[in-house]
């Protein structure tokens, strides 16, 4: 499970860096600009979980292969910019694919460090969200998270399949990739589909939705 835990983390770090690093370009940073925000997206859920179950220091700082997954990210992009803008929403299916690999490698990390299940999967969601939050803070976006898009949610089920194949005694590694598919599904759907959660009623919208209707009435 180790080895898994690992691949998963450096194949999420990989990916998310590449999330951030674009939208770092597309805000037209700098070389540097885009290298920080390539890191501070690939690593910023997973300094988080290790924090939290005590695994200290953090891979992300302690392990050079981290450092340099990151880099090779934001290089790849700085220089390729042009090639993945052609791509069709390129930053979110990058979040959707660093979201979907966090979210199990968090749960199944929290697991091997012997936390209870609803806690596993609730770090794992922690793990699968932490990056998208910083790199969106990092650009003065609300983070989304905080916005009424499913994403949150898609990491809590991706992270509740992996938790519930270990008590099952499923094999880890078809239950990792269960759950990854289940986030990434998720998450591809909510933005091609605009699914979201409730937002709350405030009276601006109820004022001008009366507005509308009188205008069609």
């Amino acid at each position: 499970m180790k080895t898994l835990v690992l691949t998963l983390d450096l194949v999420g770090t990989f990916v998310f860096a590449l999330s951030g690093a674009t939208a770092g370009a597309r805000r037209r940073l700098d070389i540097f600009g885009v290298l920080v925000l390539s890191f501070v997206a690939a690593n910023s859920g997973g300094i988080v979980r290790d924090v939290l179950i005590g695994a200290t220091p953090p891979a992300a700082i302690s392990d050079w292969r981290y450092l340099a997954v990151s880099m090779l990210a934001g290089v790849l992009i700085f220089f390729w910019y042009p090639v993945i803008n052609r791509m069709r929403n390129a930053v979110s299916l990058f979040d959707a694919a660093g979201l979907a690999l966090f979210c199990v490698a968090g749960a199944q990390k929290a697991l091997v460090f012997g936390l209870e299940p609803v806690m596993a999967a609730l770090l794992g969601m922690l793990t699968g969200i932490g990056g998208g939050v910083a790199r969106d803070v990092l650009l003065s976006n609300v983070p989304a998270v905080f916005r009424s898009d499913i994403y949150a949610v898609a990491a809590l089920a991706g992270a509740s399949v992996v938790v519930i194949g270990d008590a099952l005694q499923l094999p880890t590694t078809p239950a990792a990739c269960a759950g990854a598919a289940l986030c990434f599904g998720l998450r591809l759907a909510a933005i091609r589909y605009g699914w979201h959660l409730p937002t709350a009623r405030t009276p601006d919208a109820q004022d001008g939705n009366d507005g509308a209707g009188n205008q069609e009435r």
